[in-house]
């Protein structure tokens, strides 16, 4: 059997490598699909980029020219207002033009606010209201059983969605299963809407609660792209036990100005000045 790997570790995630071309690349994405439809959750994105281009580099089965592939691994962004990360990695992996990113949020734009299945390729669940995710996934770990395939669940949820009493009883559900394909990943910037995640509801020791309902914990930097990679080849952790990863970040990672201030949580209505700023930031960080 293969051993528990119940942590891992690292240093903070402000310590974390510097970012390199394809990570800004892929948040300049983002500011520019906010740029086009003046609003959007951009921390709560940036926070996730490494997460999402790990997991579509390097973990992920799927075809983005057959999106709805049954033998495809499933990755639920259950953080929906995280979407502008999620589309900027899907559109780098070719399951729409980079041209879409454009027509964020605008009417007839398939990129909304928050993502929705059956409209955007590559999309596993309609998300924004906030620890429906992991019950999704469960179903779809579920499914995987007793169609006898071997597709892997990942649900990426955020620090403060996980204050929501459903994801608990997802969790206890999943251990009953024994679902070692679900992968349950904690984006865990600290911060929620409006303060930190210390302030709102206190979460730690948070590694423990995720043992204590039945998981095999691993936590990593969030934003080390070698460090993501190496964790995510160990899963599972433990066969017969779903895993969670609690992913350290920073929302807002690679904009200084905006890391970690709740004031940026979501923008409607943002400036020429604001939006040379968030590039200018992007080239010097």
């Amino acid at each position: 059997m293969k051993p528990v790997q119940s942590s891992i570790s690292l240093a903070g995630a402000g310590e974390s490598p510097a970012l390199d071309k394809r990570s800004r690349k892929l948040r300049r994405r983002c500011v520019e699909a906010m740029e086009s439809g003046g609003r959007g959750h951009l921390p709560s994105a940036l926070s996730l980029i490494e997460i999402l281009r790990v997991l579509y580099d390097e973990v992920l089965r799927f075809r983005p020219d057959q999106p709805d592939w049954a033998e495809r691994d499933r990755c639920v962004l259950s953080k929906g207002h995280g979407c502008l990360g999620l589309y900027a990695v899907l559109a780098d992996k070719g399951f729409f033009p980079p041209e879409e990113l454009l027509t964020y949020c605008r009417r007839d734009s398939i990129l909304g606010g928050h993502p929705e299945r059956g409209r955007v390729p590559g999309v596993e669940a309609s998300t924004g209201a906030l620890g429906h995710g992991l019950g999704i996934g469960i179903g779809m770990a579920l499914a995987a059983r007793l169609q006898h395939r071997d597709s892997r669940i990942f649900v990426i949820t955020g620090d403060g969605e996980i204050n929501e009493g459903a994801v608990w009883e997802g969790a206890l559900a999943a251990a009953k299963h024994r679902l070692d394909g679900l992968t349950v990943i904690i984006d865990y910037n600290k911060m929620q809407s409006y303060g930190t995640t210390a302030e709102v509801l206190e979460l730690e020791p948070l590694a423990d609660k995720w043992r204590a309902f039945g998981f095999s914990v691993a936590e990593v930097d969030g934003h080390d792209v070698a460090a993501l990679v190496r964790t995510f080849a160990d899963l599972p952790f433990e066969f017969g036990q779903p895993s969670a990863i609690i992913c350290h970040t920073v929302k807002g990672k690679g904009i200084a100005h905006i890391e970690g201030e709740a004031g940026w949580h979501h923008k409607s209505r943002i400036s020429a000045d604001e939006i040379a700023a968030l590039y200018q930031a992007l080239e010097t960080g």
